[in-house]
């Protein structure tokens, strides 16, 4: 059974969309989102290859696609922030919950046994001055402090293909040590596919470092444009 522990006091952030953005109302004031940050600076190439996929398929399936995969993570996501804070959560019984359910249980069976500590879920955080963001769970992951994130998809990813999700989970890796002093270097991304493929990337030391380096970078862009 999981139970949340922190150590730190996390606090909510107000969200608000401005002029088409969403910002986070912070202390140091209004900030844009990790998210934002990641689609504003995509580089060109990222953009082509999804150009080429509407294209591909077609844009009304490439909006299916998009919507159903949405759909289905969300419940996902809903299905295991009830079960990190250990309260009972029942999504319905269409298609779509129940394909979200059997994902969840995957995630569960994979993630528990080597979750040693829960210090929170769905915890917002921001670095001063320059983003913030949500990310899914903090806490101990096999020894060592880390920032994790529940990813859904249509089918099995290879590690060079979710780079963005290795720059969101330093980010906010980042803003944590920032604000709470801590001294984070691991990222866990927990992943099912549509047919229960469970996948875990994880990222450490030097690695991490690295991603921080990157992300910096995109900040930097985006202050830019």
């Amino acid at each position: 059974m999981l139970q949340i522990n922190s150590p730190y006091p996390y606090q909510e952030i107000k969200r608000k969309q401005v002029d088409g953005k969403r910002l986070y109302a912070t202390e140091s004031g209004p900030l844009p989102s990790v998210t934002t940050i990641l689609d504003k600076t995509k580089p060109r190439e990222k953009r082509e290859a999804l150009a080429n996929w509407k294209k591909r398929v077609g844009e009304q399936e490439a909006q299916r696609i998009v919507t159903e995969a949405a759909n289905v993570g969300t419940v996902m996501h809903n299905i295991l922030e009830y079960w990190v804070k250990n309260e009972e959560f029942d999504p319905g019984n269409n298609i779509v919950h129940r394909q979200a359910k059997a994902m969840a249980q995957v995630v569960k069976d994979n993630v528990e046994p080597h979750l040693d500590e829960v210090w929170g879920s769905e915890v917002n955080l921001y670095y001063p001055g320059l983003y913030a963001g949500t990310t899914d769970l903090l806490g101990v992951w096999k020894g060592a402090p880390a920032i994790m994130d529940f990813k859904q998809t249509n089918k099995p990813k290879k590690r060079e293909w979710i780079e963005d999700y290795f720059l969101q989970g330093a980010a906010y890796g980042m803003a944590h040590n920032e604000l709470y002093g801590t001294d984070i270097k691991s990222i866990a991304i927990f992943m099912c596919s549509r047919d229960c493929n469970w996948q875990l990337f994880e990222v450490s030391g030097d690695e991490f470092q690295h991603w921080s380096d990157c992300w910096a970078k995109r900040v930097e862009e985006f202050y830019r444009l």
